[in-house]
């Protein structure tokens, strides 16, 4: 009955997660849910004021445009040069998307040829390898290990997959590792893109979810980068936004050209009060974003350090809001922590062959539920 393609696909891990969840609470097992990565923080009221007051405007109730509404796409311009420095011409290096996944999971399309190499991180979002696999490219997987910082080492692709590659992926702040970019290594990508005619995709949809002063950089600021790639950022984690559906892809016209002619044929873009709402938090005040990573930050601390106190090393991250623990069998531990303890982690081999040996966790629940997670693993043999 169906296509042969959707024999490649792996089941989206997170619907999985799901219906495991779901088993439990059917035996009235309290969850606390550290897994998908979904702000239990409200959208700030004055964006939901926004939204609001522009459905009612019947003017919104029409098809928007295909790449956004030009009062969006300058708000997101805007954004970037104040915020990174980096100056985008609103008209052809803006494209909006319903959440950056819309355009994870469709620039394949537009690039990949049957039997072409697109370059992913392993562990890495999921999406990554569903799109190129939608688009009937081949992936090869970029190991993200600890002892290298969990950032690839792009000297030991082989010649033969970067000659054959058209696209790679790249993310940070990242997840699921929670790792950031060292100095240099947007230098590097720039040069190896450059020499191998490849396609970069920066995903960067956690950059303002940081922490201890840090402050994570946009791939578009490196010198170069503007020829050879493009940046997918989000307004979900940033804003709270993640039922919004509103991002955006920023970076090389024709890259964007690309893309925005698959997108053209798929979808009718993004809701104009949407976008109405998405102007109103890029420009308006950020204190409710400075607000939310103090909560997550405390978050982090509280989990970090229960963590350690159960024997665990894990480092305590800059940015995002996960924790990558090591452990022996990501499988093992994350069937024991829900079956035993009512407790939900992300398996780290569902990030690809290298997140074996780690669980993810998620800071999107209080503190008092960390702390009950802490203490219901302190009853477990882990």
């Amino acid at each position: 009955m169906y296509a042969a393609r959707m024999s490649n696909l792996p089941p989206y891990l997170f619907a999985r997660i799901d219906e495991m969840k779901a088993e439990q609470q059917k035996k009235g097992t309290d969850i606390i849910d550290l897994g998908v990565g979904d702000p239990d923080l409200p959208t700030p009221g004055h964006i939901v004021s926004s939204l609001c007051e522009a459905a009612q405007n019947p003017d919104n109730h029409h098809y928007p445009s295909y790449a956004g509404m030009p009062e969006y796409r300058s708000a997101v311009a805007d954004w970037y040069q104040q915020r990174f420095g980096v100056s985008l011409d609103p008209v052809k290096e803006v494209i909006a998307l319903m959440g950056s996944k819309d355009g994870i999971a469709h620039i394949a399309e537009a690039f990949v040829n049957p039997g072409d190499f697109v370059l992913a991180p392993s562990p890495g979002y999921p999406v990554y390898r569903t799109g190129t696999l939608f688009a009937e490219g081949r992936v090869y997987e970029m190991p993200l290990a600890r002892e290298n910082n969990f950032v690839p080492l792009l000297e030991k692709i082989p010649e033969k997959v970067a000659k054959a590659a058209k696209l790679m992926f790249i993310n940070y702040p990242n997840n699921p590792t929670a790792a950031v970019a060292p100095d240099g290594f947007y230098r590097e990508v720039v040069n190896f893109a450059s020499d191998h005619d490849i396609v970069v995709v920066s995903d960067n949809a956690y950059s303002e979810i940081a922490y201890d002063g840090y402050r994570a950089p946009s791939f578009l600021e490196t010198k170069g980068a503007m020829e050879v790639g493009v940046e997918m950022h989000s307004l979900s984690k940033t804003y709270n936004m993640t039922g919004w559906r509103i991002g955006m892809a920023v970076g090389n016209e024709e890259i964007l050209a690309g893309l925005g002619r698959v997108k053209t044929n798929v979808d009718s873009g993004v809701f104009n009060a949407v976008q109405r709402a998405a102007i109103t938090a890029l420009t308006g005040p950020q204190d409710c974003v400075r607000n939310a990573c103090a909560i997550y930050q405390e978050r982090r601390d509280v989990l970090i350090a229960g963590l350690r106190s159960l024997g665990f090393d894990v480092p305590a991250p800059q940015a995002t809001f996960y924790v990558w623990l090591p452990v022996q069998d990501c499988m093992a531990f994350a069937a024991k922590l829900l079956s035993e303890a009512g407790i939900v982690a992300t398996p780290g081999v569902g990030f690809g062959s290298s997140g074996e040996g780690y669980v993810r966790f998620a800071l999107t629940r209080p503190v008092s539920r960390i702390n009950e997670a802490i203490e219901r693993m302190r009853g477990l043999d882990v």
